[in-house]
C-alpha cells in the first residue's frame, strides 16, 4: 500500500537531511560519497531538489533530484533515494510519477544507475525505463553506470 506524499521543492533545510539519507544509503556508499560530497551533489547547479512527505504526518519520506537539461537536453534524474523507515511504501513510485509529470511532453527522461545496484535496476525496469547504453569503469572501477530511458508523452 502506498503512503500518500506531497513532492515539494526543497527547502533550506532538507537539503541537511536528503544529504544524510544519501551518504547511508546504496548506491553511494559503495560508491565512497560520504555526507560531504552528497551535500556537494545536492547543490550541482542546474539542478532542482525535491522532497516528498507523508500527507498525514508531514514527515520526510524520500526526495529526487532532477536536472532538467541534464543529458543532451532531456530531463535527468540525478538522483533519487527513500528514507530507511519509508522503503517499500511506494515513495520511490512516486517521485518517478513526479518526475515524469514534471517533463510530461519533453520526450525523454534518462538516468544512469551503478551495475552493482541490481535493486534499483528492477526498480525502474518496473516502472517503464529501459537500459539503452553503459559506461564501463565511470564511477567504480570494475563496474559499469548503466544508462537507462523512458519515453515520456
Amino acid at each position: 500500500m502506498e503512503i500518500p506524499i506531497d513532492v515539494t521543492a526543497a527547502a533550506p533545510d532538507d537539503y541537511a537531511w536528503c544529504a544524510g539519507v544519501m551518504a547511508c544509503s546504496e548506491p553511494w556508499i559503495t560508491l565512497g560519497r560520504n555526507l560531504e560530497a552528497c551535500r556537494e551533489a545536492l547543490n550541482r547547479p542546474g539542478t532542482e531538489l525535491f522532497v516528498a512527505r507523508n500527507r498525514e504526518s508531514a514527515q520526510s519520506a524520500g526526495f529526487i533530484l532532477l536536472a532538467p537539461y541534464g543529458l543532451a537536453g532531456s530531463p535527468y534524474i540525478a538522483s533519487i533515494a527513500v528514507a530507511a523507515e519509508a522503503r517499500g511504501q511506494g515513495a520511490g513510485s512516486q517521485l518517478l510519477r513526479f518526475a515524469e509529470q514534471r517533463f510530461a511532453g519533453r520526450g525523454h527522461l534518462f538516468l544512469l544507475v551503478s551495475s552493482f545496484n541490481h535493486q534499483a535496476q528492477q526498480f525502474y525496469l518496473r516502472h517503464g525505463f529501459e537500459q539503452v547504453g553503459e559506461i564501463q569503469d565511470y564511477c567504480v572501477t570494475g563496474h559499469a553506470e548503466l544508462i537507462f530511458h523512458k519515453g515520456l508523452k
